[in-house]
């Protein structure tokens, strides 16, 4: 994304040690740059108020500016960092690329490269420029597919790595006094830098028309001028630039200029307005009104053609090629995202808080996702009640992380990662389910944005109603923005990954199934299994957490768990709760697969189940059988008081595969067993399905709301409840 342009200032200062102090100082007087360069760049005269004449800034006396923009980086905070007059001829680009994306990470986004040519400015000279530039662009593309592979006369990179992907889009400025180098900046850089006497008057006029010739808008290439600290207003707004950069190594001057005319600039600027560069309209999908996006949206939705897309545009297990992200910040841009949503009935739409879904729910082709990560506060309401409200885009790590100073926990699925929004709207199969009951069972109230915009908070005393279908079928009736729950005391746990033999698959299920239902509340686990390997044993592994801090006690609770076949492999640990949650990776979702699971639920792993699950599992349809713990303080909700329903079973069972023939087929084997479903585990979303995790009477309550509460069906793209009298 860039902008038409805000008006920016900054700092050309010498490469020397001096820099940092002249930085810091910079940036506490709300300068927006420090620019350190590599070679020698031409600055003002002393009676000179713009580019031009040969007094130069840097040269190879300085330190070198690359190592200084680094330690400058990790010194500050906000100031961005342009590196400036590289000089082409001493870097290879690939290298370069990813060392810029490296810093621009480990800075916040805060990373611009100015380029010079070195050589002269002859038609070959600038060709290799333009070919240096793209092979930058093209590894800082990070979110391509495949290695860089460019071949041209000037640059050989027949197999570069990609990325890191940089944290922003790095903006490229060129610099130069020629009009061959003017023009190359109108066709493919992001900034001109006018080097010559000429000034920016007659070379921004080659930039515009160069880049209206590339298809581009002129307004994309930002103007960079280098001033004198005592230049006035008049004299800057006549430059045609929208970024100063003052020459000088006085903290004073710095301070005067700040005082005396960058005060009055910034105040009397108009603001500025988004503009696509011509790479991201290119890439805009059909049927989306990309240009009249909600004002408060515009400057945070992602796009196809932005460097962000590669972050966005997948979940944690499925690839996805939305049309568009929106991503709201507050309560007010959840309606207006909405707004847009309504706007585009015929489009898919996905809802997002963690991206970790297994249904694909929260992607999909050519739609429309509202990712709601933003929203991701944690907040103590009253802590005599143990009341904490949560936005539904935080992680449950996070959501861990915060209760643990309280001596608090809340049973939350069984990986960090996974955002609250999805699984407390579903149900919350956790570590501590048996003992402390599903996510939903802690819920108090939620906040939420219903299908025609209006925020409503729901709780057993307000919208009684929708908090009933809110707690199992809430993607449904709105998107929840925060939720409110009651919390447990919860100290250290035990937590339990044990390696067993599986040589009879069917005689394991059946003993570790009668162990669980034997044991004590306080233990919750799961049990995960995969298809036979040739030349290999046949193992699976249990896992459980106790929920209790006396090391006996832990043993004593899962020796019969660790007796129902031989052990090969065992560890236990005395941790907090928020240790077993902290197992989130780290970066954004790269899912590209398209997976199939299926899901049941089931009272008691009979005899008759294990022989088809062995079955299941010998055929080699599904690569993953998982089998996790409900029961319990499950089973105590009625089974009325929510719209999951399903509270007699004592087991969650899940199937993944990749091939939706084969998984279907072995799970027809596995069908009559259960009864119910979990929705968060489950990829075919039929209407069968919808029967499967609802039961009839349910099912008839959750229709005749949805037709109150979301008659046009806008909330269609899940597990679709049908309004009450709809056929679709």
């Amino acid at each position: 994304m860039t902008t038409e342009h805000p008006m920016r200032f900054g700092v050309l200062a010498s490469p020397g040690p001096d820099a940092l102090a002249l930085a810091q100082a910079a940036e506490k007087l709300g300068y927006d740059l420090i620019a350190v360069p590599q070679i020698p760049i031409a600055s003002p005269a002393p009676d000179s108020r713009s580019t031009a004449v040969p007094a130069a800034v840097g040269g190879m006396d300085g330190l070198d500016s690359w190592t200084l923009l680094t330690w400058i980086a990790g010194r500050t905070e906000r100031i961005g960092l342009l590196a400036a007059g590289l000089a082409l001829g001493d870097r290879e680009p690939a290298v370069l690329a990813r060392a810029a994306a490296s810093l621009d990470l480990l800075s916040g986004g805060r990373l611009e490269l100015a380029f010079s040519a070195a050589g002269g400015d002859g038609a070959e000279v600038v060709a290799g420029v333009g070919e240096f530039v793209e092979v930058v662009r093209g590894v800082l593309d990070a979110g391509e597919a495949g290695p860089l592979r460019h071949l041209g006369k000037h640059y050989r990179v027949p197999n570069a790595q990609r990325g890191p992907l940089p944290a922003h889009r790095i903006p490229i400025v060129l610099s130069g006094d020629s009009v061959r180098m003017a023009r190359l900046a109108g066709r493919t850089a992001d900034g001109w830098w006018e080097l010559g006497p000429a000034g920016l008057a007659v070379a921004g006029k080659v930039v515009d028309e160069a880049a209206v010739e590339a298809g581009r808008d002129a307004a994309e290439v930002r103007r960079i001028a280098v001033v004198m600290p005592g230049s006035t207003a008049a004299e800057l707004m006549a430059l045609g630039a929208d970024t100063f950069l003052v020459c000088t190594d006085d903290a004073g001057e710095l301070r005067r200029f700040a005082e005396e005319t960058m005060a009055g600039l910034r105040r009397d600027a108009p603001a500025p307005t988004i503009i696509r560069p011509s790479s991201v309209r290119a890439k805009r999908r059909p049927g989306i009104d990309y240009d009249n996006l909600p004002a408060a949206l515009a400057g945070t939705a992602v796009e196809p053609g932005d460097l962000d897309y590669a972050r966005v545009r997948s979940t944690y297990m499925r690839g996805g090629s939305p049309g568009l992200v929106l991503r709201p910040r507050d309560t007010a841009e959840v309606v207006a995202a909405l707004a847009h949503v309504r706007a585009h009935p015929e489009l898919p739409i996905g809802l997002r808080s963690g991206g970790h879904g297994v249904s694909g729910r929260s992607t999909n082709d050519g739609g429309l996702v509202i990712s709601l990560a933003a929203l991701n506060s944690i907040e103590i309401v009253d802590e005599a009640r143990r009341l904490v409200r949560v936005g539904a885009g935080a992680r449950w790590t996070d959501v861990a992380d915060a209760l643990l100073p309280y001596g608090w926990a809340l049973s939350s699925g069984d990986y960090g990662g996974v955002g609250v929004g999805g699984l407390a709207t579903a149900g919350g199969v956790g570590w501590l389910a048996r003992k402390h009951g599903l996510t939903i069972d802690h819920l108090r109230a939620v906040e939420m944005v219903l299908a025609d915009g209006s925020v409503v908070r729901a709780s057993a005393d307000e919208n009684a109603d929708l908090f009933w279908a809110v707690r199992g079928a809430g993607g449904n009736f709105g998107v929840v923005t925060s939720f409110e729950f009651e919390v447990d005391e919860v100290g250290k746990v035990g937590f339990a990954q044990l390696v067993v033999a599986a040589d009879d698959p069917a005689e394991l299920l059946v003993k570790w199934g009668r162990a669980i239902e034997a044991a004590p509340r306080d233990l919750s686990g799961q049990l995960i299994m995969g298809p036979p390997r040739a030349g290999q044993p046949a193992f699976a592994q249990l896992m459980g957490v106790v929920d209790a801090e006396d090391p006996e006690t832990i043993i004593d609770q899962l020796q019969p768990i660790a007796a129902v076949a031989p052990l090969y492999q065992q560890n236990v640990t005395l941790m907090p709760y928020a240790g077993v949650m902290a197992n989130a990776a780290d970066g954004y979702h790269q899912g590209a697969g398209d997976p199939v699971s299926r899901s049941g639920l089931i009272a008691h792993l009979t005899p008759e189940f294990a022989r088809a699950a062995a079955r299941v599992l010998a055929s080699g349809a599904v690569h993953w059988f998982q089998i996790r713990t409900v029961g319990g303080a499950v089973a105590d909700v009625p089974a009325g008081d929510t719209a999951y329903a399903h509270r007699s079973a004592n087991f969650s069972v899940i199937v993944m595969g990749s091939s939706k023939r084969r998984v279907d087929a072995a799970w027809d084997e596995l069908y009559p067993h259960f009864e119910g479903l979990y929705l968060s585990f489950e990829t075919d979303q039929s209407p069968a399905r919808v029967e499967d995790a609802f039961p009839p009477a349910t099912l008839a309550r959750l229709r005749e709301l949805k037709r109150r509460y979301d008659p046009g069906n806008l909330f269609r793209d899940n597990f679709n409840i049908l309004p009450e009298g709809a056929t679709r």
